[in-house]
């Protein structure tokens, strides 16, 4: 519309419109749409700490978003940084307290699992050792100073209420522990001693003699060929024990057969050509599906509610890189647990976090200033709140489809650089946590 056009309106609906304005009030001029800011505005939930110790609730915003759920996912954009692991620490005692949640579930091997478990119920070992045993090489950031408060905050928990413990899980695969070896090899000397010779010449070279850093290291280096047949024979392990009677003791056979499936899931996940990007691919999908399968039977077996540790990329529906990683853990847990899942992603503005470098091992420290024009976490932080909840699935428009389009986006694994990729919020996530400023984790035994 040209301007004298415009002129000419006005001109006429002055002329024309003055005695009805006179007679009739003006009808209100429709409020403009809003932004995709001021819709995430109404959407978002102040977050008023990130540390465990006070008040929660403004949490309880958080309790309405995951509803019934028997199992939440909660994120981390990073996997060094303090406020997210401090974070976890905060939402898992809220929801102990305020939801019945009774396992913290970590990306960590089953049998590190099973020595935490084992002190944060019953008191067994020290948990500064244990930590320092069994987190090393891919596993060394949860060695720090806000899981270890944690696990001591568990076992205090567990001191309190002996009859309803807290409980703890480790869902992964690429360890498992002498330990474990020992107690199937117990129980079949016990229960088929008949069998004990058999299970010993599969199970040969196998049970770790190194630490857990250097085992996985050792494994990694082995030949192909090397690695199938060691994989062959915990599977035969595995079906050696399944073909036996249980006997009397159900309860044990089932612990063994539980701990022979470890064993023959960490030499799987082992057995897949490293040199071929198809087979890399299917290593990561063998992962993550197993990973939600620990996950799933964990819950089932224990009855309890589970708050899932790990990152985004592993607790989201839709892989970050789908060529290298085709179906990520949250996607198989929501087909296994449907509404009964809920995925929490993390993001921040900047801040620094723990990371080695992509092509040497040293640890580094690693600081990001504000993101980039066009990406998710530029426009988040533009929310008036400094860190604050955002269910995804109910956000106003237009937040709603811009929270459905992918665009850059933080998320940072163990080397960095890494990314950003390319994510579109609402279809990684149900439920989103934004903080504004994150500083790295202070790594135990550095």
């Amino acid at each position: 519309m040209t301007w004298q056009r415009t002129g000419a309106i006005l001109t006429l609906l002055l002329t024309l419109g003055t005695a009805a304005v006179a007679a009739t009030p003006a009808a209100a001029a429709p409020a403009p749409a809003p932004t995709v800011v001021e819709a995430l505005d109404r959407a978002a939930h102040p977050l008023s700490t990130v540390e465990p110790e006070g008040d929660t609730r403004d949490l309880r915003a958080l309790d309405r978003m995951i509803g019934d759920a028997d199992v939440v996912g909660l994120g981390e954009a990073t996997h060094g940084s303090h406020d997210f692991f401090a974070l976890k620490d905060r939402v898992f005692r809220h929801l102990v307290e305020e939801k019945g949640f009774r396992t913290f579930a970590l990306e960590a091997p089953w049998s590190t699992g099973v020595r935490l478990d084992d002190y944060v119920v019953r008191g067994k070992g020290d948990p500064r050792r244990i930590m320092r045993d069994e987190f090393q090489r891919d596993y060394l950031w949860w060695n720090n100073t806000d899981y270890l408060r944690l696990m001591e905050w568990m076992r205090a928990y567990n001191v309190r209420h002996p009859d309803d413990p807290v409980r703890f899980m480790g869902d992964d695969i690429a360890w498992t522990g002498p330990e474990v070896y020992d107690a199937v090899a117990d129980y079949v000397a016990a229960a088929h001693p008949e069998s004990s010779a058999r299970l010993a010449e599969l199970y040969r070279g196998l049970r770790p003699t190194v630490a857990t850093g250097t085992y996985i290291e050792q494994y990694l280096h082995k030949p192909y060929a090397e690695r199938l047949e060691m994989a062959d024979r915990t599977g035969r392990a595995l079906e050696l024990l399944r073909s036996r009677a249980p006997g009397a003791d159900r309860e044990a056979y089932d612990r063994a057969v539980r701990n022979a499936t470890a064993i023959d899931r960490t030499a799987r996940q082992y057995a897949f050509d490293v040199e071929d990007p198809t087979q890399i691919a299917e290593a990561m999908r063998y992962r993550d599906r197993t990973m939600a399968a620990n996950v799933v039977r964990w819950q089932k077996d224990t009855g309890t509610k589970v708050l899932l540790s790990a990152h985004n990329n592993h607790v989201g529906y839709v892989p970050e890189e789908p060529a290298e990683n085709p179906m990520v853990q949250g996607a198989f847990l929501r087909d296994s647990l449907g509404a009964g899942y809920v995925s929490v992603g993390l993001t921040f503005h900047h801040g620094s976090f723990n990371a080695t470098g992509q092509d040497d091992a040293a640890i580094r420290h690693w600081t990001l200033g504000p993101p980039g024009p066009g990406s998710n976490e530029r426009t988040l932080d533009r929310v008036r709140h400094r860190d604050y909840l955002l269910d995804l699935r109910s956000a106003g428009s237009p937040a709603r489809e811009w929270l459905h389009r992918a665009r850059p986006t933080r998320s940072i694994g163990t080397a960095y650089p890494d990314g950003p990729h390319d994510i579109a919020l609402a279809r990684s996530h149900d439920v989103l946590i934004h903080l504004h400023q994150v500083a790295a984790a202070r790594l135990r035994d550095q």
